[in-house]
Order: structure tokens, then C-alpha cells, then sequence
């Protein structure tokens, strides 16, 4: 809007959220993208981009916009409510935004729509990657297992029964060459949930089933903070530096029963009942330097970021046994502790780039990434007894702390003339890790672990512009997955003692070789699209968990290990064509996908294979102004077999369909009804469910200036909804049905200062 990226790449949003008449011109252009425009090469890609230009007489004003609405107690559930608001000030250089929300309906968090409302013109901006080189093939962690530091953004509904509330207020000062951002915004979030489990387990000496039905009620409340200040320092140059803060508490408490259930009927049944708490504070600082140089496509960029997470918590842990036979050598210890977590983690990393034209047609870049990571855990495990003894558990007792120094060195030539963009270079990447662990923080007898990964990683891109909006894109990387200094230190988890998880000190990088290759096609005159893809991906020492049940116990240890084998093979089509042009459009799409993941179960490496066949169609009706319906089918099959016992081979069938009626009556009455059907089944797990959710709501709109609405809504009126998954793992199948929110009614008010629209058409319905 105005030249600004206003509406994050979508840009229904815009006319969403702008009246009409404060339009004076629409530009429609083939933009180049936001790496493209940093670095001043062209990577070949195209953003269809469109400019909104606004009448002087709007660039300046408020809107804001307030709903209620409440419904009497049934089903029951107590009484439903829910109230949501915003409001924005602003002008060309300043905006000013507040948002609020409460609600006992499940609708957690912001949707796209209110995070865009909130944080205007820098709800989404692209020049703040500090990471600079190859995308898709810089290394990861992912044992971090935080919340992340930006504002949640979903606005879907939960499942279960939660309570919610969230508030926050975003200034922005947006001028040509600086722009200030400043934000802060505190949510929470109680939800309590009941979820029944059937679990078949399978080993190569027979199998097992595991019963289990478990209640727990979270609370999660998180404080976030947020600073961005970009400058133009003269036309060459951009200093851009990002704060992000989060502080976070929460507590938890779940009381779960499991039977194991052997082929004899020998049952062991296991009470436990937890209550764990946590405090965790995290923030990160970027600072990103960028300098264009004279000559034409020559540029140079530097970055330094310092991160900093803390997280202390504490877990009671009981668990107690019963058993049904009196085999003593079925039976395991009941477990009574107190366990603390303190954990800090450090990280500084830093980044060069440089690029340089040295043909009419040839681009030369290269790339430097450091880091320096520094983790220390101090976890102490007490084993409660009779009476006040509190003895030290040694065994489950661990204090370690581990420095990991990272170095990338990467180079590449991209060739780019008359549409046909490629890319081909490497990295070498080398990753050390200097750590040790001993089982109290003030025992001197420390064991280290000193580990180095050195890898050589290609890359190769592919972009051509075929005319006539058509696209062909592919290209080659390879993803490399360091293991986690979870993963790596011998830390025994017993948070469940039926299944206890420990690391692996030997374990190796692991690498994803990744290959895709698609193309796509729309014609603008015709409204006709296509799009046409495959990809696939090999791994080198893939890192799975492997698993060890022991057969008298049936306790199970996992504990992660490198297998070589893995692969996954995927393709997608799409066909879109209008049956009458604006009035009905139909939309096809299929998938296949197949996937091999090996995994050793009691020492016996079993591959578990997956075919998964998808299907969905999509007609779209908007015959007249007063009526809109939508209708789709999605339809997933999906096999699954297991090489330690073909006898347990199975397939899973999920099927959804729906449709969405809306009527425009007289008077600015207006009608919509939606069904969606879902059918879940796996008949080893004799699972068959099948779901009929059906919603309906009348609304008014108020006025002359029509800024009220009056709606009467009803929320699964047949009264079926539960939320139902199926899973599958290395050597299990899984049901999963989880109790929430059904059947309810409420009655609410909206007021809009820039007036209500009703919207007729949806966008996305599949």
C-alpha cells in the first residue's frame, strides 16, 4: 500500500480491510523478491505483486472494531462467551494500535487478520534474516522445545476446553529512510483436556496393547516485547537491528491411567499423577548491516546476533503399579520424586556476505556463517520415601555443560539470461562439540565429550520463465541436522516410567539429500491453473529412535541412533478451470507419497513402509450476488507396513467433506450454514468414527451507516464433536479421541467504525 508491505503476501487482505473509495490507483506487476531486491541479483523468482495507492484524504484517521457475544450453559458446559476488539490510529508516519481478546470458546490467539490489524505495515518484514547463504541447508537445533518469541498468530479452534485471554498495543514510525517499531503483548491460555488412547504395539517376539486415559490441565501465560528499527543511512546503505523478549510461566497436572495388556491377559496397570511448574525467559538481538556498492549488483552485508534462553522447572512424579498375575518378574518399582531443571543456554552467532558481478551474465557469491552456542544443565532427581527422607537419585542426577562452535564457508555462480536462472555452488561446514558431564555439579570426576562434524554441502537452483506465466522450478540441497545436546548426553527421562527416554553420546550429523523439480501455468483470460511437482529425500545417518522393550515389564527405553535408508518420494498436481467464468469454478488436486523409515525395535531393524494416496475436488458457486455455496471432498488413504510383523500391516482411511450455504435475504438479513463430515478408520484398531459437525448463524446488519451487526450463532448442533486423530510410529498404531467443546449458542454484537461487510465468498474453502 503506498509502496509498503502492508498486507504480508496476501493481498485479499486488502481489500478486506480499505474502502473502496479511498483507492485512486491499482498497480499489478511482476515484483522481484525481497532477496532479490537486499542483494541486487535477480534469483530468477517473481512475486505477483499489487499496489494500492490511496486518496491523501485517507492516509490519515482511526477505525477499530469491538464484538460479544454470550450463550446460556447446555450440553453440559457451563455458559460460552467471548469479546474481541481493536482499535488503530494513524497517519503517513505514525500508527497506533491496541487489541484485546477473552473467550471460554477455544479461539486461541490472534488470527492472521487481527495480527495484521495490530501490527500494520511491520506485521511482516522481510530484511531481518541475520542467516545469510544457502537457504534449506543451514544447520538446525531442535531440542530448544521453547515456545518461540514472536506473537502466536492461529485463531482456529482448540480442542478440548480452554480459556483464554490476550492484550497488547504496537506503535510504528514509518518514514522513507527510518522506520521504529515497538510492541508488547501478553496472552494465556488454561486449558484442561481428556483424552482416551488404544495403542498396538509391535516387536519381533508378538505384540502388546496399551490402554490409556489421562486427564491434564495446562497454564501457559507469556509476557512478549518487541523492538525494530531500520535506517536508511545514505542510498547505499541500511542498518537494521531486532529485539525480541519473551517471559513465560506455567504449570501443569496430569493424572494418567495406562494398562498394558499382554496376549495371556496379564495386566499391569499404572497410576501416575504429576504436577510440574516452569519460569522461562528468552530474548535475541540482531543487528544487520547491508551496503550496495557502485558498480551494479555488487553488494556486501554483515550481521551479529546474541540469544539468550533460561528455563527452570521442577516435576513431582508419582507412580504406582498394580498387576493382575502374581509374576513377580512382570512387576516394576513404583516411582515417588521431586526432579529441578535448571538450564541455560547462550548463543553468539555472526555473518558475512559479498557479491559480485563478474560477467554480463554471472554472479559471484560467497559466505561466511560463526556461531558459538554454550548450554549448562543442572538437573537433581530426589527419591521421595517414607517419612522425611529425600535421598539424592545419582543415577537419574546429571549436571553437563557444552560449548559448540559452528563455521560455514560457502560459494556460488548463478547465470541468469533471458528467464532461465541457475544457481550451483558449496559449503564446507564444520561443527565442534566440547562438553562434560558428571553427576553433581560439584563432582570434579567429569567425563567430556569432544565431537567434530565436518561436512561438504552442494547446492543447486533452478528458476525458468517459460513466457506466458509459465513457470519451471527444481533444484538440489542438502539439510544437516546436528544432534541436540539432548540427544547426546546420557540423560535419563522417567517423566512417564513406562516409557523412559536417554541419550545417545556416539551419535553422528544427520544428512537429508533433498531433489524437487515442478512446474505451474495460469492464464489470466481464462482463469484456467495448473501446477505439477515432485520431490524426494534420501537421509545418510538419519537419527530415529530406536526402541527396547523389556518383555517381562514391557518397560520401554528410547534412545536415539544413526541408520542410514530412510527415504521419502512425494508428488502433487492441481487443476483449476471456471465451469461459467465468475460464476462456479471447480479445483482438483492429487497426491502420492511414499516413505521408508527404518528403526530397530529390540535390536531387529524393522522398516516401516507408507503408502499414502490423496484425492480432493473443490466447486465454487457464486451464481448470483444474494447466494454463495461451496462444496468439497478430500479423500486419504494411506498403508502402512511393518517388515517384523507383516501380520499387523494395516490401512488408515481419513475422509472429509463439506459445504457452505450463505444467503442474502431482504433488508440486510443474512443466513450461512456449514456441514463438514469427517470419517476416520482403521479396522486393526477397530476404529470407525465418523463425525457430522453442522453450524449455523443468522445475523443482521444495523443502520444506515450499517457499522453493527446483530448475530444469532449455533455450533455443532448435532451435538457430535470430538477431536479424533490416528497415529502411527516405527512399530505402533494409534487411536487418539480427545473430549472438547460441543454443542453451544450465543447471541453478539459487533460494532465497526469503518462499517460491517458482510462477506459472501470465502476464500480457501478445501
Amino acid at each position: 500500500m503506498d509502496g509498503k508491505d502492508f498486507f504480508g503476501g496476501d493481498p485479499k487482505q486488502a481489500t478486506k480491510n480499505l474502502q473502496a473509495e479511498a483507492i485512486t490507483k491499482v498497480q499489478v506487476f511482476n515484483d522481484k523478491t525481497e532477496q532479490a531486491k537486499l542483494t541486487g541479483v535477480d534469483d530468477g523468482k517473481k512475486e505477483k505483486t499489487i499496489n494500492l495507492e490511496l486518496k491523501e484524504e485517507f492516509k490519515k484517521g482511526g477505525f477499530g472494531k469491538v464484538t460479544a457475544a454470550a450463550g446460556p450453559a447446555s450440553n453440559g458446559v457451563s455458559p460460552r462467551a467471548e469479546v474481541k476488539g481493536n482499535y488503530n490510529k494513524f497517519n503517513s508516519k505514525h500508527q497506533f494500535s491496541l487489541v484485546g481478546l477473552g473467550n471460554n470458546t477455544n479461539q486461541q490467539g490472534l488470527s492472521r487478520e487481527d495480527y495484521q490489524d495490530f501490527r500494520g505495515s511491520n506485521a511482516y518484514n522481510s530484511n531481518q534474516n541475520a542467516d545469510f547463504g544457502f537457504s534449506g541447508s543451514f544447520f538446525y537445533y531442535s531440542d530448544s522445545g521453547d515456545e518461540g518469541l514472536g506473537i502466536p498468530v492461529s485463531g482456529r479452534q482448540g480442542v478440548g476446553f480452554s480459556n483464554n485471554a490476550a492484550g497488547g498495543a504496537n506503535y510504528n514510525y514509518d518514514t522513507k529512510k527510518k522506520k521504529i517499531s515497538g510492541s508488547y503483548y501478553y496472552n494465556q491460555t488454561r486449558i484442561e483436556l481428556d483424552a482416551q488412547r488404544n495403542r498396538e504395539n509391535i516387536l519381533p517376539q508378538g505384540n502388546y496393547t496399551t490402554d490409556e486415559a489421562s486427564n491434564q490441565i495446562n497454564f501457559n501465560g507469556n509476557h512478549r516485547a518487541s523492538l525494530r528499527y531500520e535506517a536508511q543511512l545514505d542510498s547505499s546503505s541500511t542498518l537494521v537491528f531486532l529485539n525480541n523478549t519473551r517471559y513465560g510461566t506455567g504449570n501443569a497436572n496430569l493424572f494418567r491411567q495406562q494398562n498394558i495388556i499382554r496376549g495371556v491377559g496379564d495386566t499391569t496397570r499404572n497410576l501416575t499423577s504429576n504436577r510440574s511448574e516452569q519460569d522461562q525467559f528468552a530474548m535475541s538481538n540482531s543487528l544487520i548491516y547491508r551496503l550496495k556498492m557502485k558498480k551494479k549488483g555488487r553488494s556486501f552485508a554483515a550481521s551479529a546476533t546474541y540469544e539468550v534462553n533460561s528455563n527452570n522447572s521442577s516435576l513431582l512424579l508419582n507412580s504406582v503399579n498394580t498387576y493382575t498375575l502374581a509374576n513377580p518378574a512382570n512387576r516394576i518399582p513404583n516411582v515417588r520424586q521431586d526432579q529441578f531443571n535448571d538450564v541455560l543456554r547462550s548463543e553468539y552467532k555472526a555473518s558475512l556476505q559479498f557479491v559480485e558481478p563478474f560477467a554480463k551474465r554471472f554472479t559471484w557469491e560467497t559466505f561466511y556463517n560463526f556461531s558459538l552456542r554454550y548450554d549448562e544443565v543442572d538437573r537433581d532427581v530426589f527419591d521421595l520415601n517414607l517419612g522425611d527422607s529425600r535421598p539424592r537419585n545419582d543415577s537419574l542426577s546429571l549436571y553437563y555443560k557444552n560449548n559448540y562452535i559452528y563455521n560455514r564457508l560457502g560459494s556460488s555462480v548463478r547465470y541468469s539470461y533471458k528467464g532461465l536462472n541457475v544457481s550451483v555452488g558449496a559449503a564446507g561446514q564444520r561443527f565442534t562439540l566440547d562438553g562434560e558431564f558428571a553427576r553433581d555439579q560439584t563432582d570434579l570426576n567429569r567425563q567430556s565429550i569432544n565431537r567434530v562434524f565436518t561436512t561438504l554441502i552442494p547446492n543447486v537452483n533452478l528458476n525458468f520463465d517459460l513466457k506466458n506465466n509459465r513457470y519451471l522450478y527444481g533444484g538440489y540441497n542438502v539439510n544437516v541436522r546436528i544432534p541436540t545436546s539432548r540427544e547426546l548426553q546420557p540423560v535419563v527421562n522417567n517423566s512417564n516410567p513406562l516409557f523412559i527416554n536417554k541419550g545417545n553420546p556416539d551419535l553422528l550429523p544427520e544428512l537429508g539429500h533433498n531433489v524437487n523439480l515442478g512446474f505451474n501455468y495460469f492464464n489470466p483470460g481464462s482463469f484456467i491453473n495448473v501446477y505439477i511437482g515432485v520431490n524426494a529425500t534420501k537421509y545418510v545417518n538419519q537419527i530415529v529412535s530406536s526402541q527396547d522393550t523389556d518383555l517381562q515389564t514391557l518397560v520401554t527405553t528410547i534412545m536415539p541412533e544413526n541408520i542410514s535408508g530412510g527415504r521419502n518420494l512425494g508428488s502433487y498436481l492441481g487443476f483449476g478451470f471456471p465451469l461459467k467464468k465468475t460464476k462456479a469454478t471447480l479445483d482438483l488436486n492429487g497426491n502420492l507419497n511414499f516413505g521408508n523409515n527404518p528403526t530397530r525395535i529390540n535390536k531387529v531393524l524393522n522398516e516401516t513402509r507408507n503408502q499414502n494416496y490423496g484425492a480432493g475436488a473443490r466447486l465454487s458457486l457464486t451464481p448470483v450476488e444474494w447466494l454463495t455455496f461451496y462444496a468439497n471432498a478430500n479423500l486419504n488413504v494411506t498403508n502402512s507396513q511393518f517388515s517384523i510383523n507383516t501380520s499387523q500391516n494395516q490401512t488408515y482411511i481419513s475422509n472429509n467433506f463439506g459445504g457452505d450455504l450463505t444467503l442474502k435475504l431482504p433488508h440486510d438479513w443474512y443466513i450461512n450454514s456449514n456441514l463438514n463430515y469427517r470419517v476416520n478408520r482403521n479396522a486393526v484398531l477397530n476404529f470407525d468414527q465418523r463425525i457430522p459437525i453442522l453450524n449455523s448463524s443468522v445475523y443482521h446488519i444495523l443502520g444506515k451507516a450499517k457499522r453493527a451487526e446483530i448475530r444469532l450463532s449455533a455450533y455443532d448442533m448435532l451435538n457430535r464433536n470430538v477431536a479424533v486423530s490416528l497415529n502411527r510410529g516405527a512399530n505402533y498404531t494409534q487411536s487418539e479421541t480427545i473430549q472438547t467443546l460441543a454443542r453451544y449458542f450465543t447471541i453478539g454484537l459487533t460494532y465497526n467504525m469503518r462499517g460491517v461487510q458482510a462477506k459472501m465468498r470465502r476464500d480457501g474453502f478445501f
